[in-house]
Parts: C-alpha cells; structure tokens; sequence
C-alpha cells in the first residue's frame, strides 16, 4: 500500500530532487500519461472523441459508475479495482492522514472479512499481498487493485464481494486500528526522515502556492496519526466512501454478463449519506510573477535548479484537444532530443536536463524545466536547459527534426495497435480510472490509431514553433534551486538567478541538424551456413549451429504480435581484466554503448535509426559479454546489422568517454552526504568481502582508467564469436530469419579460443559479521540480515529455497508488521547461482525506528527459529504454492520469461524442459523439507548483520 502523487513532468524533477512531491511516490508503472496539455488553439468542428465500444460503462441508481471489458491477457485471470474520489484534500484538519490511514484499515477487517482474513484469503487463492493484492492514496483519489483468477468461480465471485466490502463496510475495530497506527508511521519513517521531506516541506509551500494542496500530503501528521479517535476515521469513511463517489473497474477473461450481475448484486445495496458532503474541486491559485524559493540540508547529495511554469489543465475529450496532445508529445520529444545532444559532449553543462510540458496538481498543466548540476557549476547548467527552449523559441525547431519525431511518434503508436488483442488488462485499467477520476476520452487503441495515421502529417513546423513561446512565461512561475548546505555559500540569490534565466537565450544561433544518409551497412557480409539443427519439441524451441560456431536458440511466440527479444552471451566478462585495468574494463560497454557505432557518433545513430522499432546494446558483466536486444518483425535485419557492427566496428569516442567520467567524478563528489548511499556502499564492501571490484569506485580509479585500455579491453571481448549463444523469442517464422542468422550472425568474427572466466572468488565472508553505519541525522534505521554459503544448484534445491524465502517473507510480515507494528515493509530475497561456484544468499531487510533494531532482529531470529524447529505451517505452504503456481503459468506465456530462462539454463547448462514440471513439483514443499531447508540455509553459521543507525545514537 502506498501513497501516490500523480504527476508527470514535475514528478521528473522531484524524483530525482526529493524522491517525490511528498516522499510516497508509488512504485506500480503508471500508464503512458494522456490526459495533460496545453490548452489548444480554437479549431472548427472540434467533435467530441468515441468512447470505446469494447468497454461497457453502467451506473447504479446509487451513483455508483462500472467499467467492464472483456480481455483475455493474460488469461484466466481479471483485474479488479475500487476507484474513490476520495483522497487527502478533503480530509478536516483533525484528520490529516486518515485518508490513507483508511486505506490502511480496508485490509484490516470488513464486514465479511474480520482482522486479517482477507489477506489470507486471497493469498492461499494465488495472489500476494504487496505486489498483487495493492491500494494507494493520492490527493484527489484512493484506489484499491485486486488481480484475482478467473477460471475458479468461487474465487473471481468473492473479488467483488471484497471490492464492496472496501467500498462501505470496512470494520474500523478500535483494536486494529492501535495496531495498525505503528505501521503506518513506519510508512512515513520509511519514505521521510530525510533530506527530501525536509526539502520538501521547504519548498511546497511556495510551489503550490499555500494552496489546500500544500497542506495536505496524503502520509498526514504524527501527532494526528498517533492519537484520532476512531469516530474520526469512521467520519472520513462515511461522508467520502460513498457510491455515487466510486467505481469499479472489471478487466479480464470472463463473461461481461456475469460480471455486470455480480456488481448489482454486490454493490446496489450501498446508500449515499444523508445531507451529503458536496466534493469540492481545489485548485492551485496562480502566482502573480515569479516565485523563488532556495532550499539546502546537510544530506542532499545534488544541486539542482527547477522552473515551473504553471497553465490551466487541458482534460482531453474532443478532436482538438487530442490534436494537442499530438502537437505536445512531438515537442517535449524534439526538446528533449537537442537536450539529449549536449549530454554527448565531452564536457556537457549539466549532469542531468529535461524540459517538458505535462501535468500538474490542481486543474493545472506545467511547462518544467530541470538542470542538475556538477557542484559550483549551477549558473551553467541553468543557462544551458534554459537555452534550449530559447533557441526554439527564436528560431524553432528544422524540418528533419519533426520528421523524425513524427516517425517515432507513429512507431509508438503502431506498436500498441498492432498489440491491441494482446494489450494487458491492467493497461485498460488505467484507461478507464482517468475517464472516471477526470472525465478524459477512451476512444480505444483502433480510433486513436487511425486519429495519428490521418492526423500527424497535418501538423505543421509553424504549429509547433509557436509552442514554445506559449510555454514560457514569467507570471505564475516558480524557480526552485536545492543543494547540500556545504554549497549554500555558491547559491545565487534570487536577483542572480533570474538574471541566469532571464539571459539565457543571449548569444544563441540556430540549431543545426546533424544527419549522415550513409546507410548503417554497406555491404552484407558472407557468413556462414546453418551446420546442425536439433528441435526441442516440449518446450517448442529450435537451435541452429552456424559455421563460425555461434548457437541460436529459436523460439518462435504468439505471445506479442510485434515483439522479438534477442540475448546473446559467452564467457569471460570482467573476470578476465587484471586489476590494474579492471576500472577502465568496466567501463568499456557502458562507453561503447554510448559512442555510436562505425563512422556513426550517437546522435548521428539515434537519428538513423528514428522511425525503426529496434534497440540494441552490448554489455560486459562480471562474467560474461553479450548482446541484449527488442525489435519488431519489420526491423528484423537492422537489428542484425547493429549486432554485426557492435561486434565488428565499435566506435571509440574521447567525448564520451570524457563526459561519462565527469559526471561519475561528480556524482561521487557528494555520495557521502546521503545517509542510504553510504550505507548501501557499506553493504557492499562487506557482501564483497572488502574486494574492491565489487564496491563503489573511487575517484583515485577513476583517474587511472583510459579511453584506450577501456577499447581495447571491448574488442578482446567480442573479437571472437564461437563462443555465443544467442536466444530469438517472440513473432518470428524460424525459416524466414534463418537467411539473417547465416549472413549477419554467420558473419561474426571466430577464433575458436574458447575462452571462459576466471573464479575470483568474491563473495560474502564466512563467519559471523556484524557492522553498524552511523549516518544520518534522520531518526530512522535499516536493518540488513544475510545468510550465505555454498550451495548445490539444482532444481530441487533451488525450489527448496524458493518456497524458503516465501515462507519466511509471510512469516516476518505477520510478526514485525502485523504482530509488533514495528516496520511497514519487510522483506526477503533469495538468491542461488551455480557460476562462477555454487552459492546462496538470504537477504532479510528492514526499516524501523532506531530504539526498535534489537527487539525486531530478535523477533526475526525467533521467527526463523521456529521454522527450523517445526518447519513451516501448511497454510504457507499452501499459500506459496498457489502463489507460484499461478505466476509460473502466467510467466509462460511471457516472452521476457523465456528470454531470460533460455539464457540461463544454457549458461548452467541445464536441460529446459524442467520448466514443464515446475507446477507439478510444487508438491516437493512439505513441513519437512522447509525445516530441512531451514536448518541448512539459515544455519546461522555465516550471518552478515549490517545496521544503519542515526548518528546521534550509538550502538552498543
């Protein structure tokens, strides 16, 4: 459960400024933001946009509104949502908080579901608590998300007697609400007592104006939070959770009728209140002029300016206002691509830029810009973001420009049309949550498809030029610059900064657009014929040997209609640098990756490649060297012939290898002021056993690595291609790539040196290990537990493990969070790997008051205690294998799963038919066999315990 601000551009710079607006930011991908732009200009017959004609859309008598589509992706499974409009603006100012706290309780005991029933329920059905079964709370909305099967009808029929039951008869007992308190401000201890809520509470005032906005962050106030009466919450409850306020939202693979009557049945005894509350809309007021606000604190690590230029919100509803949008998207793109330009310099102006229109809070739209600068270099960077919106402005933008944009624009939206039968559920979802929270059309993929095709060539460049003089004013705007407090003495005032932006745009000659019309490949090369050819029928995969040694494992999908996903691997990796010349080797993909390819520097690439749907990027990790990839159908063989050069012709760029090692310098320059980046660098020193390949770099290493070993240490790397092997998953015909393969893949050099890595030996130190970080003024701590050792990797082990670190992840949220309330989000990670060696590791980690770490660590020691002494209880057991039983055979159905597992049991040289089992398997979990495993995995014998604790507390 968390706490959501829905944002678009200024989420941007908050995120990297603050975290988020309020710190609660929440982590589900939100879908692709339409609904926010510049107010269009008048245009004739403006005609209201269609509604989908694939959702139905009802209402009650009540009020209450429904969404219902049927949707087979993925199948045998719906999601169902309760949309409130009921968010934190309207809370009273005795109940600052309770909105979420009231999302909080809806999973603590409802009239058909007392205490923790619910959650029980749903995870011994196959859904997590967490990351399927969620709710946030934002301003203006909360919403509940529940995924459920829909093949079991006992199952999918209680989902809405859950969404009722969370609509109007949460329990609210006095009991569970005193427990649940202790969570809740573990919540906001988890996401604030730091540098940026401190920030924040500095500079939103300012940003939004005094406004109700200001005053009401969904996480709410402690003393408030510690002491309501439960009458208060039950007053939110009543006057806001209400049907004529709520809707629920039925996406998935069932029958439309079916779920039309379970809502009537489930939802139309709810009643509004008498003498209802009116929901008032609140705004953000404007800004006469400009508003400055300069904020530092001891523990931010960047300095960073932000100007926010605030318009009326546009909600997209008619033709015109869609082709607004269009005119929006290709500038914010375009912008966005010069900007992009200058990170490619050899010593850019800033670390990060972006410049962007989209929307804000309140009934507004914002035009914000972001510049995030080396420290002492602000006035630069300001100058340089500011200074391409200018150069727009005067000089607009150039033909090929649009062009491309236009291309790209088309790809995007081509790509979601050509996978509308395939379109995930929760993607519709989102959809129809905006058309119920902001009345934004839902004309459906096929209309706004056929809206771009028509549409897009009719936008001029003298329609976009204009855009960017009606962005930029200098009434109702705001300029936030943040930094450490050690820069405040550098900071300019509020005089100097507007002087900064007010001069930006001096000097400035027009953007010049540089393009090369050479083509990627002259001439196709030979390759190599197919030698051998083995079919693997169960799992429908086909591996093809070409001469020159290279392996292709074929697996053709019709899991996605557009989409091929490409891997290849082979040995060797980083291992193979000595240490001397590690720095400069690790750096080598990431630079080579950046610079281009053959004759091509990157923005000449970018460019070329503007209009084509494919990606494609080397890597070298620790232990192997390879390609990763996704591309469609039609650009199949651009694809090859990137792989061919990346291989054959990388390209070695001074500037970029100069720009990357700039901004590592001075991101580093302030990493010790943040409290989680050192503890993080903590934890890895010691989970590497102090190796300092697997630790932070330093600027010392920096300075000793070259352009020129880092190149070379590259093209040592993929001078030789016997060694690969390579996976093809997706929308493919095996005889129609074949002729690709042999030419281009065929191609790649071969030297038969069958090289393969070193065993370096770093992992975590055996023993007992205890290490305690003191940083941070914030009162909060983390808590780390790790246990490792060898470990035989096989599939029953692994499933061993598995089953383990689910038990163990339910066990810890029912004792520290449910039974203590003393942390708001545990969790365990485990994870095994056969290469180099066999080893395991078991992570337990933690947020939690200071005064807390002992008893919770006791607490953990004792859960874990009593697995190893009794073994786990069959409901979790029952409840892990629902779990896994249900995403396995979603996973199977996924491209991604397959590109990664293919990958994987052929580096462990595992046979890939074992997936097939899997479910069957499940079974081998027994109460034994988790104390077994207990026993041998959290023997206790190697346990790492890493603690982060305020500096002004000692630990003893």
């Amino acid at each position: 459960m968390n706490l959501n601000l829905k944002l678009s551009a200024v989420a941007l710079a908050f995120i990297i400024a603050s975290g988020s607006v309020s710190a609660q930011v929440k982590k589900k991908p939100a879908a692709p933001a339409k609904g926010k732009t510049a107010a269009a200009a008048p245009q004739a017959k403006a005609e209201l946009l269609p509604v989908d004609k694939q959702v139905i859309i009802g209402k009650l008598p009540n009020g209450l509104t429904y969404y219902i589509r049927q949707n087979t992706e993925p199948k045998n499974k719906a999601e169902l949502y309760l949309v409130n409009k009921a968010g934190s603006v309207l809370e009273t100012d005795d109940q600052l908080g309770l909105a979420h706290f009231t999302e909080h309780m809806a999973f603590n005991g409802t009239r058909d579901f007392p205490k923790n029933a619910m959650v029980d329920y749903l995870q011994k059905s196959g859904v997590k608590f967490g990351a399927d079964l969620n709710a946030y709370t934002s301003f203006n909305e909360t919403v509940y998300q529940l995924p459920i099967p829909s093949d079991t009808v006992k199952i999918f029929e209680n989902g809405f007697k859950i969404l009722a039951n969370w609509a109007g008869y949460v329990s609210f007992d006095p009991t569970e609400i005193d427990k649940e308190r202790g969570v809740v401000l573990e919540e906001e201890r988890l996401r604030g007592k730091n540098a940026q809520e401190r920030l924040q509470q500095q500079i939103l005032p300012v940003l939004l104006n005094n406004s109700r906005y200001a005053l009401r962050l969904p996480i709410g106030k402690e003393d408030i939070l510690k002491n309501f009466k439960p009458e208060t919450i039950k007053s939110f409850y009543h006057d806001w959770y209400r049907p004529d306020l709520q809707a629920v939202i039925a996406v998935g693979d069932f029958d439309p009728k079916r779920v039309e009557e379970l809502i009537k049945q489930n939802f139309s005894q709810l009643q509004n209140p008498q003498g209802e509350k009116p929901r008032v809309k609140y705004t953000v007021p404007a800004t006469p002029g400009t508003a400055v606000k300069i904020a530092t604190d001891k523990e931010f690590p960047y300095t960073l300016a932000q100007i926010i230029v605030k318009h009326p919100g546009t909600t997209i509803k008619n033709t015109a206002d869609y082709t607004q949008q269009m005119r929006v998207q290709l500038f914010n793109q375009m912008l966005n691509a010069r900007l992009g330009e200058l990170m490619q310099k050899a010593t850019p102006p800033f670390l990060y830029g972006r410049s962007s229109y989209g929307g804000f809070f309140g009934e507004q739209d914002a035009f914000t810009s972001i510049a995030v600068a080396r420290p002492g270099e602000l006035e630069g960077a300001v100058k340089a973001v500011v200074a391409e919106t200018e150069r727009a402005r005067k000089f607009g933008f150039t033909l090929t420009e649009l062009e491309r944009a236009k291309q790209d624009a088309l790809v995007q939206m081509g790509n979601a049309y050509r996978e509308k039968d395939k379109t995930r559920s929760a993607n519709f979802v989102q959809e129809y949550q905006q058309n119920f929270l902001t009345g934004e059309a839902i004309p459906g993929i096929e209309y706004e498809y056929n809206f771009y095709v028509n549409n897009i060539g009719k936008i001029t460049l003298a329609e976009m030029n204009a855009l960017a003089g009606k962005f930029i004013s200098d009434q109702n705007r705001v300029v936030i610059v943040e930094a450490p407090d050690k820069e405040k003495d550098k900071l300019p005032n509020e005089k100097t900064i507007l002087q900064w932006i007010s001069t930006a745009g001096q000097n400035l000659t027009a953007y010049v657009d540089n393009v090369s019309s050479d083509p990627l490949l002259k001439k196709i090369p030979d390759g190599s014929k197919i030698t051998n050819e083995v079919k693997d029928d169960a799992i429908g995969t086909t591996t093809v040997t070409l001469g020159n040694g290279v392996k292709v494992i074929l697996k053709p999908t019709d899991f996605r209609n557009n989409q091929i996903l490409i891997n290849g691997y082979s040995f060797g990796g980083t291992s193979l640098a000595n240490d001397d010349d590690f720095t400069s080797a690790n750096l080598a993909s990431s630079i080579v990756g950046s610079s281009g390819i053959a004759q091509f520097n990157q923005g000449q690439l970018d460019k070329k490649l503007a209009g084509k749907n494919v990606s494609i990027s080397p890597y070298i990790s620790d232990f192997t060297q390879g390609i990763t990839g996704n591309v469609s159908p039609a650009d199949f063989e651009t694809a090859m012939q990137l792989i061919y050069l990346y291989f054959t012709q990388p390209r070695k760029d001074k500037d970029i290898w100069q720009s990357q090692i700039d901004q590592t310098r001075s991101v580093l320059a302030n990493r010790s002021l943040d409290p989680t980046s050192v503890f993080q660098d903590t934890v890895s020193a010691v989970m590497n056993n102090y190796n300092f390949r697997g630790m932070v770099t330093t600027p010392a290493r920096l300075n000793s690595a070259s352009l020129d070993k880092a190149y070379e240490f590259y093209k040592s790397r993929f001078a030789d291609a016997s060694g690969f092997t390579f996976s093809l998953v997706g929308s493919f015909d095996i005889e129609t790539v074949k002729p690709y393969l042999e030419h281009y893949l065929g191609g790649l050099p071969s030297t038969n040196s069958n090289e393969t890595f070193k065993n370096l030996n770093i992992h975590p130190p055996a023993g007992l290990v205890s290490k305690t970080v003191n940083k941070g003024v914030g009162e909060k701590s983390t808590v780390q537990l790790v246990f490792s050792g060898d470990y035989d990797y096989n599939d029953v082990n692994n499933l061993q493990v598995d089953a383990l670190e689910e038990v163990l992840n339910i066990k810890l949220i029912e004792r520290l969070r449910e039974q203590e309330s003393g942390v708001y989000a545990p969790g365990v990670r485990a994870s095994y790997h056969k290469l180099p060696s066999g080893r395991y590791t078991i992570s337990i980690y933690f947020g939690c008051a200071p005064e807390n770490v002992d008893k919770l660590i006791n607490a953990t020691m004792e859960e874990i205690g009593k697995i190893k002494q009794n073994g786990a209880q069959p409901t979790d057991i029952q409840k892990f294998a629902a779990e896994e039983a249900r995403s396995t055979q979603e996973q199977l159905k996924e491209n991604i799963f397959w590109a990664g597992y293919l990958g994987s049991t052929s580096q462990n040289k595992e046979n890939p038919d074992q997936i097939l089992n899997h479910v069957g398997n499940l079974d081998q979990i027994t109460v034994q066999s988790t104390k077994d495993a207990a026993n041998k995995y959290l023997s206790g014998k190697n346990l790492i315990k890493l603690i982060l604790m305020p500096e002004k507390t000692e630990k003893k």
